[in-house]
């Protein structure tokens, strides 16, 4: 029998994207988690069609962030050869040397979840394959607001100086950290209580 198949004994139990969300059915079969029972009884979604749809979604949303980790990395990548860059101090080359090699990690882990699918390709593992590219998407998107930020202090830095390329990284740690991590932990913590 497949398991990801309705009706399977190996039925998906949990969300991929973590533990169940919204409020409780008490009709639900004790079975199927709150998400997963919504999408059964609102869309009609079998479990296949659930995790194909996740999986879809999950894809949708790294082609917006590998063309920017991406993007950054190419340019990180050349800023040696440029001539000025024998100028920078010794510890803008350990800034420039973190932020690059951040980048070049996100990038990786961005792009993990395409070897994934080709490697788990016809052998009906969806669910694994939701569930661990979810995981590599978050640690891919953390990893590139890090680089992120040691590119916006590694900038302000050689243009004004240490102490303004300090400020400027904390700013743009402080305001990835609010738009990537803050707020879509209280919108998910208000509709789980509302």
């Amino acid at each position: 029998m497949d398991p990801e198949r309705p009706g399977s004994p190996t039925e998906p139990t949990d969300h991929p994207d973590g533990p169940a969300h919204g409020p409780t059915d008490p009709d639900v079969d004790d079975g199927m988690d709150a998400d997963a029972a919504w999408d059964l009884r609102e869309r009609r979604e079998t479990p296949t069609e659930r995790l194909d749809r996740n999986w879809a979604d999950l894809l949708q949303e790294l082609r917006v962030s590998q063309t920017g980790v991406q993007l950054l990395t190419g340019l990180l990548l050349t800023v040696p050869f440029q001539s000025r860059f024998a100028e920078i101090t010794a510890h803008q080359r350990v800034i420039y040397l973190v932020t690059t090699s951040l980048s070049v990690v996100a990038t990786g882990l961005l792009i993990a979840p395409v070897m994934l699918h080709r490697v788990l390709f016809r052998l009906h593992a969806r669910r694994p394959l939701v569930q661990v590219s979810q995981r590599f998407a978050i640690a891919g998107l953390a990893t590139l607001g890090l680089a992120v930020v040691g590119v916006v202090g590694l900038i302000f830095d050689v243009v004004l100086g240490p102490v303004p390329g300090l400020i400027a990284g904390l700013v743009a740690l402080a305001l990835l950290g609010v738009l990537w991590g803050v707020v879509p932990g209280v919108v998910r913590r208000r509709f789980h209580n509302g």
